[in-house]
């Protein structure tokens, strides 16, 4: 596919951002939580009842009442990162005006109100997957970091030459490099499985290629270009029938769908908060127990240890093993709060609505002759994300994304999205991605869509 360079229209220019009062919204008096709990009864209640999931939570997001460059925000780069709700702002600003201290290691009221919440956090991420245990969560700063502590310390500790592990073409790069560098260090082998003909890492390839010397099988669950789901009962079944371990990215499914990590057995699961309506700087690492407890530490420092000599230390059990230093504290608790909010919502109501919108996307997407969608066609048996990473013809997508934030206010991504095998195995650079959350709406589809036609158009006239 040929497309224009990036940037040869444009110069970026500052953004000009205009807030609008979420209060003044038609909108605003139907808050998702206000509908949970005040038993709204009459025209209202019948009114609420027509409103899609989008509409109601929509108002306790305040970033997203503002104009962009004149126009009104349509956000659709929730696969990069999602917002915030009013609840997690307040928690966020409740700890540091009110309880602010290290954890852990004091005796006064605010450090031990504030070990209470850190730990509450981990509480509600352990149920939020269904851990059997709180201590199976380790927090980190992202999932890149999760992953790499899964590499570097069952990684460097349980590979040796020869062994292989299994990933596949489409993996976001922080689960390719660090199994890279462990491979250099341990002569370990990686092996990638190919898209089949629907643009999906092949099934069949996956069970040909795990074999007894395969170690560890690493994937995403939801590929962040192709929107893709793997059948990760399936994987993991096969990679314990060989005695491997499975490392399971969940970044892209967390926030979207319901995750069972006991249902699924998968021996590690990372995800990041900024994505599941969090804070950015924590994310979290799930480990089967015993597997975590065999593990070297990964970073050394305070709160690892549990004896420290001059001449040797001894360590803490999991998780603190693998948080030395202070943590992120704040972050954990408004990690806490997000899921607090997810769960008032229901990760069901979740993943039916974005099902749904989804399809959406994809067929008015679908329906413009010149745009090109990477990943599979969404049937009664094909479940894709509420994401759609595309090209146009002859125009770059940069060049679409930067036309679309000036000119309309529509935010979507444009690059190799952490993916540049995936990309170079499709034969293009780079694409387009338009990814939604449950607080967007058709409406937001609709003008995207129409932003996108404008853009074509703009673009076409040059020709």
């Amino acid at each position: 596919m040929m497309m224009m360079d990036a940037g040869v229209f444009f110069n970026k220019l500052p953004s000009s951002l205009k807030f609008i009062n979420p209060s003044k919204s038609k909108l605003s008096k139907f808050s998702s939580f206000s509908l949970a709990t005040t038993g709204i009864e009459g025209d209202q209640a019948v009114q609420s009842a027509s409103l899609s999931l989008g509409h109601l939570t929509r108002p306790d997001f305040p970033i997203l009442h503002q104009e962009v460059n004149g126009k009104q925000l349509v956000y659709l780069d929730n696969a990069a990162t999602s917002q915030k709700p009013i609840s997690v702002l307040k928690a966020l600003q409740n700890y540091y005006e009110s309880y602010n201290s290290n954890v852990h290691r004091g005796i006064h009221y605010l450090s031990a109100k504030a070990t209470d919440e850190y730990e509450l956090a981990r509480k509600k991420v352990a149920a939020f997957i269904n851990a059997s245990d709180s201590r199976e969560i380790v927090f980190t700063k992202n999932a890149t970091e999760a992953i790499n502590l899964v590499a570097y310390t069952w990684g460097i500790a349980n590979l040796k030459p020869g062994d292989e592990v299994v990933l596949t073409v489409a993996e976001h790069h922080s689960n390719i490099v660090p199994w890279q560098l462990v491979a250099d260090r341990t002569g370990a082998v990686l092996k990638f499985i190919d898209l089949n003909e629907n643009e999906v890492p092949d099934i069949l390839k996956f069970r040909e290629m795990i074999s007894r010397k395969t170690k560890l099988v690493v994937f995403q669950h939801v590929s962040n270009v192709l929107a893709s789901f793997l059948p990760v009962e399936d994987i993991i079944r096969w990679a314990h029938g060989v005695g491997a371990k499975v490392l399971l990215d969940a970044c892209q499914s967390v926030p979207h769908v319901v995750v069972d990590v006991q249902g699924l057995d998968a021996d590690f699961l990372v995800a990041s908060s900024h994505k599941m309506c969090g804070p950015t700087g924590i994310g979290f690492l799930y480990g089967k127990s015993d597997i975590l407890s065999t593990m070297p530490p990964f970073l050394g420092g305070g709160e690892m240890i549990s004896d420290v000599f001059l001449d040797h230390s001894t360590y803490a059990e999991p998780p603190s093993r693998f948080e030395a230093g202070t943590p992120a504290i704040g972050e954990a608790i408004g990690l806490g709060a997000a899921i607090d909010y997810l769960l008032g919502i229901g990760m069901q109501k979740i993943q039916d609505y974005e099902m749904d919108l989804g399809n959406y996307l994809y067929e008015s997407l679908s329906s413009i002759n010149s745009v090109r969608i990477y990943g599979p066609k969404p049937s009664e048996n094909v479940h894709r994300a509420a994401l759609c990473s595309f090209n146009v013809e002859n125009i770059h997508p940069t060049d679409i994304a930067t036309f679309l934030d000036q000119q309309h206010g529509v935010a979507i991504r444009s690059g190799h999205h952490c993916a540049q095998p995936l990309h170079r195995y499709l034969g293009v650079n780079a694409s387009a991605r338009a990814s939604l959350h449950f607080y967007n709406t058709k409406e937001d589809v609709d003008d995207f869509i129409r932003a996108l036609n404008d853009t074509i158009n703009f673009f076409n006239s040059f020709k």
